[in-house]
């Protein structure tokens, strides 16, 4: 790919980039919430430490306690260094890696492309859909991880290109970077060790002394690779948690419903819990799960309108153990996120984590087109200029799709909406007397802690006694109440505000209520 290419999908991304980022003031949703709080403490200097609390998987002792129990660290860490560099600890600061990354995300895609194609002017336009990235913009200029796995994917499909120990080195730091990013990053340990096998295996056949060698060489050089990431990671969380991987994932996996995910005390999500929920009920999660994943695959990782295009490249390219792997990878991921965490799944985390599979996405996206006009020329339906008509026309739909999405998304949602509601429940907090060691309990609790600074844990889908337990255990002083989100349990305490023998009433707003927690002395 010309470098004048490269450098204007680069400046291209950036701009789209720049534009979510001009219209977003904070992290927007909680995931992101959370890896900026990480980030903030990281560079305020207590490390892997947190005093937020929004879910209780990992049975915390109490606050301060450790940090990324539940979601890994990268996103966290890449938002710190963001504001060391500038030494000014706000979102502003923190999103500024991201959106740079970001930039680079459409000319890699280009890249790859190029590796799949040999073509520059397909590999141009996938540069071009990489920069317009329909539903995900909203989430490119945030602290999370999009960004991140679209390069990280990019990566580890790039590296498949190669044959060498230096490949497979790297294609396990991309592996190594993606589970450090996030818990699923390890479905890809896996998934790069067959793609080693198929492609000796299309080098050499059944000629099983051939290709053993070199099998297990470059299977050495991947775990090296991913080791050089993660190890430090285990070595922090045997020393924290007695285990490689942080407890907070193990009991996702026995959710009943979706509000489990908040239970207080998570000791009650075990396998017996899960199974005495019946068969049908189980079945029904996961049926649920099945067709919600369907339609993010058709839809929103799919691009909208790609997805058609995407199917056709894919059956054409078929016999590239490249594509096969990125089939696998998505059965795999949509496997998972329907019957192994079927309400996680269904919630963003498919969504999240099937951005490592956008770029060959948008890499195969022109390919199924030139298939599709091709078919239609050989029937005398178009000019020769059709080819380049449609790829125009695909372009234009995916950027007008994208910026209606941005609309939808950030500006009709009111984005910034949660931020400003804890900055104003905040002000009156402190103007109530609430001291500045006091805990909240609220729905958002990193979402409170970026906008107040406050320790907050959060409000557990559990029975009244178990909030007010959990409330004792982890000396929260106020309960925040907002109506757009809220425990079952709690919604008489919203609905009917008032004082009780446990809750003395602060201040009822239409969708805000607070109370504080009555002590006994």
């Amino acid at each position: 790919m010309p470098r004048n290419h490269l450098l204007a999908l680069f400046l291209l991304g950036l701009l789209v980039a720049s534009l979510v980022a001009w219209l977003q003031h904070s992290p927007g949703y909680m995931d992101a919430d959370y890896y900026m709080a990480g980030g903030l403490r990281l560079v305020q200097g207590f490390g892997f430490n947190e005093i937020v609390i929004w879910n209780y998987l990992d049975n915390p002792a109490g606050l301060p306690h450790p940090s990324h129990s539940y979601w890994m660290p990268l996103a966290s860490i890449i938002a710190a260094i963001g504001m060391g560099l500038t030494g000014q600890h706000d979102f502003y600061t923190a999103r500024l890696p991201f959106i740079l990354l970001a930039g680079l995300v459409p000319p890699v895609t280009s890249l790859l492309a190029y590796r799949l194609t040999a073509r520059r002017e397909l590999a141009l336009l996938s540069g071009l859909l990489a920069a317009f990235p329909t539903y995900q913009a909203s989430f490119i200029a945030t602290t999370s991880n999009f960004v991140l796995y679209n390069l990280l994917g990019a990566a580890f499909f790039i590296g498949l290109f190669g044959d060498s120990r230096k490949n497979y080195f790297g294609i396990g730091l991309a592996v190594g970077l993606m589970n450090f990013a996030r818990s699923d990053g390890l479905l890809w340990l896996p998934l790069g060790l067959l793609a080693v096998l198929l492609n000796l295996f299309s080098l050499h056949g059944l000629q099983i002394r051939r290709w053993l060698k070199p099998f297990f060489s470059a299977a050495l050089f991947l775990f090296l690779g991913y080791l050089f990431v993660m190890l430090p990671w285990f070595v922090r969380n045997l020393n924290e948690f007695g285990a490689l991987m942080a407890p907070g994932g193990s009991r996702a996996m026995f959710l009943v419903t979706y509000a489990d995910t908040f239970t207080y005390p998570a000791s009650i999500l075990t396998f017996e819990r899960w199974l005495n929920s019946g068969w049908q009920a189980i079945f029904d999660a996961r049926l649920s799960a099945f067709w919600s994943n369907l339609a993010t695959g058709l839809a929103a990782q799919g691009g909208i309108v790609l997805w058609p295009f995407i199917l056709i490249a894919a059956w054409r390219l078929r016999r590239d153990f490249r594509v096969q792997i990125g089939a696998l990878a998505w059965l795999a991921l949509f496997l998972v996120m329907t019957f192994v965490f079927p309400f996680a799944g269904p919630r963003g985390s498919f969504y999240h984590a099937g951005a490592a599979l956008l770029p060959l996405g948008w890499a195969l996206a022109p390919i199924g087109l030139d298939v599709v006009v091709a078919a239609a020329r050989r029937r005398n339906w178009f000019t020769p200029q059709a080819q380049r008509v449609f790829r125009v026309m695909l372009f234009a739909v995916i950027a007008a799709l994208t910026m209606i999405l941005i609309n939808i998304r950030v500006i009709d949602d009111d984005w910034d909406l949660s931020d400003q509601t804890f900055r104003q429940v905040e002000a009156r907090l402190q103007a109530a007397g609430a001291q500045p060691e006091d805990v909240v309990m609220v729905n958002n609790p990193p979402g409170y802690y970026i906008a107040s600074g406050r320790a907050a844990v959060v409000s557990p889908s559990s029975s009244t006694p178990l909030v007010f337990e959990s409330a004792r255990v982890y000396e929260a002083r106020y309960l925040i109440l907002e109506s757009h989100s809220i425990p079952d349990i709690l919604m008489p305490f919203l609905e009917r505000p008032r004082s009780t023998p446990e809750l003395n009433l602060i201040f009822a707003e239409p969708d805000t209520v607070v109370y504080e927690f009555i002590r006994d002395e």
